[in-house]
């Protein structure tokens, strides 16, 4: 669970940073409502692949950067289903 919250405050800390609201990044996006956005950086679900590579440009922030922090976090899922699955563990 470590980097889901990483991705999540990751993606808070650079709009904050970009002083902008969930609701600019939702208009941004093309969503209907800022709720999209809540739920990546509580942590609820990820962002689409496609939507990570416009927060990169939104955000101002290194695309490469961006993808480590997600790429840590699918890691993690992986190796925790991966483990759950061998082990046999619920």
């Amino acid at each position: 669970m470590k980097s889901k919250i990483v991705l999540s405050k990751f993606l808070k800390d650079r709009r904050e940073k970009s002083g902008l609201s969930q609701g600019d990044v939702a208009d941004h996006l093309g969503y209907s409502t800022p709720q999209f956005i809540s739920n990546w950086e509580r942590g609820l679900s990820t962002p689409p692949f496609n939507a990570l590579r416009e927060l990169a440009i939104l955000y101002k922030v290194n695309a490469e950067e961006l993808f480590n922090v997600v790429l840590e976090k699918k890691m993690e899922s992986i190796t925790k289903e991966m483990s759950r699955k061998f082990y046999g563990e619920k």
